[in-house]
């Protein structure tokens, strides 16, 4: 798991809102090309690496690369930034976060996100104590600049992309904490059974396409290519811990349903027995607040069978949380359903 996990922090350390996936896009795909896999690049921006198999029967195995961040909206009078949000997020999830602002140039500039009433003694307790909403957030930037002509001038435009610390850590004790494990834990699994495929020289019966999707937090992560022939759809992805779920960070979730209705019951049964042969830790949750790319190929139209598993992950879409124990039940789970 030792090198798993590096490979993870080096991600989790990579910048990757949705619409702005090219470095670590770049990072997989290269990782994938070691594997001496087929590689390719969609126009989308998507990660395809192909593992031949003895028949014309072919899998999906996906995992999206793209993160939660947001775009700059407005720049106001005084030199504070507005954004618009990129995923699904609440606008207490990312108050006091450090970010970066991305210039169309390339540069980076530092910010915090802040309440627009956060001081106590500025606007006292009952003020400082309200509800917040995103429209009552700002970033104020680490940069003299108390106006708008003042923060054109360090480069910053209306669509510049703000990226969140992700502040990626790696405990002794196995626990990793994070922004964006939703789905970079994900990404670690596919490329960790991409390789234990190569390593131990297994031809699999059907045909493995690893799509590593960019634009999964916006919905349409794996809508557009699809390869044919394609019979099962399995999408990596988090599995959402909390005090009504039953999903386990030292554990790999088998997702029956969420918000788009079930996954189909016979895969899904299929990888509940999977795990059960092999002594692999799981749980069975659903979930009523989420999405997949399994989904949205479904949307597109594919005919075929589709599923979702993932790692527990808790606190999703703030500062979220796994163990290594869980990644690696994923990574078995997942090996062996490639195999077949």
């Amino acid at each position: 798991m030792r090198n798993t996990m590096e490979f993870l922090l080096q991600l989790l350390g990579t910048k990757s809102v949705t619409g702005n996936t090219e470095i670590a896009a770049g990072i997989v795909k290269a990782r994938m090309e070691s594997l001496g896999l087929h590689v390719k690049s969609t126009r989308k921006g998507s990660v395809v690496a192909t593992m031949k198999g003895s028949t014309d029967d072919s899998v999906v195995i996906s995992a999206h690369i793209d993160t939660l961040g947001a775009v700059v909206s407005r720049i106001t009078s005084n030199g504070t930034l507005k954004y618009h949000c990129v995923g699904g997020f609440t606008a207490g999830s990312i108050e006091g976060e450090y970010c970066e602002v991305e210039t169309f140039k390339g540069s980076y500039i530092s910010g915090t996100i802040l309440f627009s009433k956060t001081s106590v003694h500025a606007h006292g307790r009952e003020k400082s104590s309200a509800k917040r909403s995103h429209d009552e957030m700002y970033i104020r930037l680490d940069d003299t600049a108390d106006s708008a002509d003042a923060v054109k001038e360090l480069g910053i435009s209306v669509g510049n992309f703000i990226h969140f610390e992700p502040r990626a850590q790696h405990m002794a004790n196995g626990y990793v904490k994070s922004r964006h494990l939703d789905d970079k834990a994900g990404v670690a699994v596919l490329v960790d059974v991409a390789k234990n495929l190569v390593k131990r020289n297994i031809k699999p019966v059907r045909t493995v396409h690893f799509l590593f999707t960019v634009h999964e937090e916006v919905g349409h992560g794996a809508a557009g290519w699809l390869p044919d022939n394609v019979s099962d759809f399995l999408a990596v992805d988090m599995g959402v811990c909390g005090a009504n779920q039953t999903s386990d960070e030292r554990k790999v979730t088998v997702c029956a349903a969420d918000s788009s209705g079930p996954y189909n019951y016979e895969l899904t049964r299929h990888l509940v027995r999977l795990s059960q042969a092999n002594n692999i830790p799981f749980v069975v949750d659903t979930f009523p607040f989420y999405g997949s790319d399994a989904g949205a190929a479904m949307r597109m139209g594919l005919d075929a069978r589709h599923a979702l598993v993932g790692p527990g992950v808790d606190t999703s879409h703030a500062i979220e949380r796994t163990h290594e124990e869980g990644i690696k039940a994923t990574i078995d789970l997942v090996t062996l359903f490639a195999m077949e």
